[in-house]
């Protein structure tokens, strides 16, 4: 299923040009046209996602060994160092554009940190609480 309105549905469709660096049946990979690195990339199904939440099992699968494929060649064609994987989901996590997506961002030893948080702490008893909120949600 693909959404009309949905500019990653276009792209990942061929309907909008776009630099693709790897196609399959279920996927387009492009290059981002914001990149945080040269090279940046993301996986776009080519059917319609709004998120992590919505994604099925199959195309699900396949996401996490293209990532792979995807940092692999990004190591050797560019050199780089490592890479970030990074998916967003809602608007308070970043997400931009609601079409499932993920980054595979090239990195360098030199670069500035990107993906950082100061660590918290919890309050005695509270990270069970915390763990039993979501216990009861699945």
């Amino acid at each position: 299923m693909k959404e009309e309105d949905c500019i990653f549905c276009k792209i990942a469709n061929g309907e909008i040009p776009s630099t693709t660096i790897y196609e399959d049946d279920t996927f387009r990979v492009i290059l981002d046209l914001g990149p945080a690195n040269p090279g940046h990339a993301l996986i776009l199904p080519k059917e319609h996602f709004r998120d992590i939440t919505e994604i099925d099992a199959d195309t699900a699968a396949k996401v996490l060994p293209l990532a792979a494929k995807i940092g692999t060649a990004l190591k050797e064609g560019l050199g780089c160092d490592g890479f970030n994987v990074v998916q967003n989901n809602g608007p308070a996590a970043g997400q931009t554009v609601f079409h499932f997506h993920v980054h595979i961002i090239p990195r360098y030893d030199a670069d500035p940190k990107m993906v950082t948080w100061t660590p918290g702490t919890y309050e005695d008893g509270e990270m069970e609480k915390v763990a039993e909120k979501i216990r009861a949600a699945l």
